[in-house]
């Protein structure tokens, strides 16, 4: 397998994690299960959350990044003009 097909596997692959972070992101924090759910636990599901959220975020500009590598396209990186002042000179 040349290195172009495992680029397109491991994309593949990515976008089904994304999927499990988004199941992830959309359970319930609090069930109607328990009576007392402690601040501990709830601050804990949340960062869970938040994890899972910005992972998937992570991985998706990953997977854009790649996918334009593969189509020869530019990525935001190939800028002529890469600093803060540069961009707002325009």
């Amino acid at each position: 397998m040349n290195t172009k097909k495992k680029k397109q596997s491991i994309i593949q692959a990515g976008y089904k994690a994304v999927e499990e972070l988004i199941k992830v992101a959309e359970e319930k924090i609090i069930t109607n299960t328990e009576d007392d759910v402690s601040a501990d636990r709830l601050k804990n599901a949340a960062a869970t959350k938040k994890l899972a959220i910005f992972d998937a975020f992570e991985i998706l500009t990953r997977i854009d990044e790649e996918k334009a590598i593969l189509e020869n396209r530019p990525t935001k990186d190939d800028s002529a003009f890469g600093g803060f002042a540069e961009r707002r000179s325009k």
